[in-house]
């Protein structure tokens, strides 16, 4: 419970109000592109940690059942918090939040109800879940900080990008209820 992975699991249970409070300071203590630089700072130092922590528990061998339990746990908080905080600022749909925020809670409820019935690995993580993933880890940061950057219209392109999340998001919570689909019918949980 106490294992530096673990600790950095925590420590990104804990940016989560930085995350959030840093665009609820008065304007006239930090403006507006301040905020979204070091609220994408955060993000992204909260998306590394998440690889880090995963790479010290497999490389240390300090993987535990409350690690690997807590671990997503962080994750969806911090996508949540997130998609909550774009939808606030006008830079996302609250249709896309749903969607992502919806599907999360869906397959993590499916995925513990699978491990309960030993079925747990029809429903492990799948490459389209990965590309998921990895979409919606681009697209946020880049909804985040919103500015341009060296011409570039970030937030364009991260809108763009979070919709492409959402419809893979579908995508994949359809594949993973295919998978359980026959475990769910075999204990007639439908």
């Amino acid at each position: 419970m106490f294992t530096l992975p673990t600790a950095l699991t925590w420590a990104r249970i804990l940016l989560i109000p930085l995350f959030v409070g840093v665009f609820f300071l008065p304007d006239q203590t930090l403006v507006m592109p301040d905020k979204n630089l070091i609220a994408t700072v955060v993000f992204v130092v909260a998306a590394i940690t998440d690889w880090l922590d995963g790479y010290l528990a497999r490389t240390l061998n300090q993987t535990s059942a409350f690690g690997a339990f807590l671990d997503p746990v962080a994750d969806k908080l911090m996508v949540a918090a997130a998609l909550i905080m774009l939808v606030e600022l006008d830079r996302t749909s609250t249709v896309i939040a749903l969607i992502i925020i919806g599907r999360e809670i869906t397959i993590s409820a499916l995925r513990e109800w699978m491990a309960k019935v030993g079925a747990a690995r029809s429903v492990a993580v799948s490459m389209i879940g990965k590309v998921k993933t990895t979409a919606q880890m681009i697209a946020i940061p880049m909804l985040l900080y919103f500015d341009p950057l060296f011409g570039i219209d970030v937030g364009f392109i991260g809108g763009k990008l979070i919709w492409i999340a959402a419809l893979l998001t579908v995508w994949s919570m359809v594949y993973y209820m295919r998978k359980a689909w026959p475990e769910l019918r075999a204990r007639k949980a439908i």
